[in-house]
């Protein structure tokens, strides 16, 4: 049976390498790997490193917090371009940043939970609400909004 690349498995997301998602590359990666995808909804994980270079007194600050919500957006236009539209990869901006709670600093080998889901997809812009978890507890949300450099 072929999978279903919009909807795919949990265990097939997991699997995919996320430097081939990203525009990124080392040392700026801030997130591990997909956990789930669905056309609303991306969760990725992430094990906070001591070499990260957001990385503080032992705690991943708010810049890398940010920064590992923005990616985990950029996994999913990746995956969207990659594996649904065919085509190569998009660079993204950070259009805008509200609400935006940072309630704690994960620590260095923490594994956080970075939920988005999209609100709102228009003319290359998405309005998405984010989370990050720390356990069981959310340690930063707020809404995000992602723009997509037009192809030339």
């Amino acid at each position: 049976m072929v999978e279903d690349l919009s909807k795919p498995s949990d265990e097939f997301v997991s699997n995919i390498d996320v430097h081939t998602l990203l525009p990124q590359q080392e040392p700026f990666v801030m997130i591990g790997k997909m956990e789930h995808f669905d056309m609303q909804c991306i969760v990725t994980s992430t094990i906070i490193d001591s070499s990260n270079i957001f990385v503080e007194n032992q705690r991943l600050s708010a810049f890398g917090l940010t920064e590992n919500i923005a990616q985990t957006c950029a996994a999913r236009i990746g995956y969207v371009n990659r594996y649904i539209l065919k085509k190569e990869i998009q660079i993204g901006f950070i259009g805008a940043i509200k609400n935006l709670n940072v309630i704690d600093l994960p620590k260095v080998n923490d594994e956080i939970f970075t939920k988005v889901e999209v609100m709102e997809e228009v003319f290359g812009v998405i309005l998405a609400s984010a989370e990050i978890r720390l356990k069981d507890k959310v340690i930063v949300s707020t809404e995000i909004k992602i723009g997509i450099k037009e192809e030339s």
